[in-house]
């Protein structure tokens, strides 16, 4: 039996992590702004674009495990 409503389509379920994605953007935006409050919004971008692709600690994803290979290649 399934959880999901008859609304939660796959474009529905889409939308909304694009839309959790952009709030976490813009949380860490507002955290970069409090903790450098002098700084340009030129330099909040570049601080943002730095977190976006290094993010320190999560530098091959955000879960614990083992490294695969992903495609992962068949038997």
């Amino acid at each position: 039996m399934s959880n999901r409503h008859p609304e939660d389509t796959e474009a529905s379920r889409l939308e909304a992590a694009l839309e959790m994605w952009d709030d976490g953007v813009q949380i860490m935006r507002a955290n970069l702004r409090r903790s450098e409050p002098d700084a340009s919004d030129e330099q909040i971008d570049a601080a943002l674009d730095r977190w976006l692709t290094t993010r320190p600690g999560a530098e091959h994803g955000d879960s614990d495990g083992v490294r695969v290979v992903w495609p992962r290649p068949s038997k």
